[in-house]
């Protein structure tokens, strides 16, 4: 593991200017953005024909997550894998090409800064860990029938987890303050989108996937625990 911001004497002058991202950040945003590219295509005509402007909600409808699937499961004690799948298939679809476009700026800046601290493997396992926390928080904390869907819990996993990095120093000289000045502003912008386009309920979902990245980053983290002991014996 390597430090975020190593110091000026240990730099290597002839790495490139700008790292490249990591493969799993790669992957995901191949991902997010190739769906959308397919969903808003169907949806301005060019592919799918008169059934591609339905193409969107049927995406969501089979791949979001949908509570009261999720206390079907809970009231009968069945486990249905075709309903547990959407735990983590639902950060996939979005609901508007901008919706997509703010998820894949969060996920390229917080999993670049994330992947350059912790493994490849690891930025998944925050990414898909979160995302399922923040379906699982969402389905206990609400009953309703709006489904959710997006990949903002994810990537608020990857600033949770990248707030833990920056806590723990595991980033070199940085501090924990920027990190959670960070998120303040980050949420801060989602809270105005929110009250311009109308609330919903999914910021339970966001808040979970947070806090989920902040405790997945202390488990995949290999110095994750000598990091807490070193805060403990500061104070």
């Amino acid at each position: 593991m390597k430090p975020l911001f190593p110091h000026p004497d240990e730099q290597d002058h002839n790495a490139p200017p700008v790292n490249p991202l990591p493969r799993s950040v790669i992957l995901l945003a191949l991902a997010i953005f190739g769906i959308e590219m397919v969903l808003t295509a169907a949806g301005a005509g060019l592919i799918g024909g008169p059934a591609g402007s339905g193409w969107r909600l049927q995406a969501i409808e089979r791949f979001g997550f949908y509570e009261p699937l999720w206390s079907w499961m809970v009231d009968n004690r069945l486990i249905r894998w075709d309903h547990v799948l959407r735990f983590v298939t639902y950060p996939f679809i979005h609901g508007t090409f901008t919706h997509a476009l703010f998820v894949l700026v969060f996920l390229l800046a917080m999993g670049k800064l994330v992947g350059e601290v912790l493994a490849d493997w690891a930025v998944l396992v925050i990414f898909f860990g979160a995302s399922f926390l923040g379906a699982l928080a969402y389905g206990m904390a609400w009953e309703t029938r709006v489904m959710l869907f997006g990949g903002y819990p994810g990537a608020y996993g990857l600033i949770g987890a990248f707030t833990f990095i920056l806590w723990a120093g595991l980033a070199g000289r940085a501090t924990g303050l920027q990190a959670f000045t960070l998120i303040a502003f980050l949420m801060g912008i989602q809270l105005i989108f929110g009250l311009l386009y109308g609330a919903r309920f999914d910021w339970v979902a966001d808040l979970a996937g947070f806090t989920g990245g902040f405790g997945l980053a202390f488990v995949v983290s290999p110095g994750g625990w000598q990091a807490i002991l070193r805060k403990v014996r500061q104070r």
